[in-house]
């Protein structure tokens, strides 16, 4: 697994790390009117997937905020974003930043997502900070597990990557 730090102390993360080259792994998360979306839901768009913490603090805002201006600019690209705040908080943060462009999606339930993509931080109850691209096809393209949580993940890298996928 990756070595991931949050607020500099080594954290331990559930689930398997994803690579390039993998098959994306189903979940299943509630986006902010309750009801069930999962990988299929998106099939044949390549997808930008960002997990964060929270949307309520400083550097995922500024990650969601980033995302939802590039997102206008990617033709055929669902840009999704994964965090376990409440999908109420998550339509309310949204209402209140403009956020058109990004579905927030909650992963509060019961960490699916965290857990099939290797970030949901052991004892925490929250995803670490990564980014994936997925083709259309469910191939993993682009893979960033950011070193420390609360730093800001390489916004070009996933966005040229998510260009570059079919």
């Amino acid at each position: 697994m990756m070595a991931v730090t949050f607020k500099e102390k080594p954290v331990t993360l559930l689930g398997n790390e994803v690579k390039v080259g993998d098959q994306a792994p189903d979940f299943t998360v509630l986006a902010n009117d309750m009801s069930e979306v999962s990988l299929a839901d998106s099939k044949g768009s390549v997808r930008l997937i960002a997990a964060v913490p929270s949307v309520d603090t400083g550097v995922c805002d500024a990650e969601v905020r980033r995302f939802n201006e590039e997102a206008s600019k990617l033709d055929n690209v669902k840009v999704l974003t994964v965090s376990v705040d409440l999908p109420f908080a998550q339509k309310r943060w949204c209402a209140a930043a403009g956020i058109e462009n990004v579905q927030t999606l909650s992963d509060h339930r019961d960490l699916s997502f965290g857990k099939a993509y290797g970030v949901a931080i052991e004892g925490l109850r929250l995803l670490a900070r990564s980014v994936f691209v997925i083709d259309s096809s469910d191939k993993v393209t682009y893979v960033e597990y950011v070193d420390e949580v609360t730093s800001h993940p390489n916004y070009e890298a996933a966005i040229d990557a998510a260009k570059a996928a079919k």
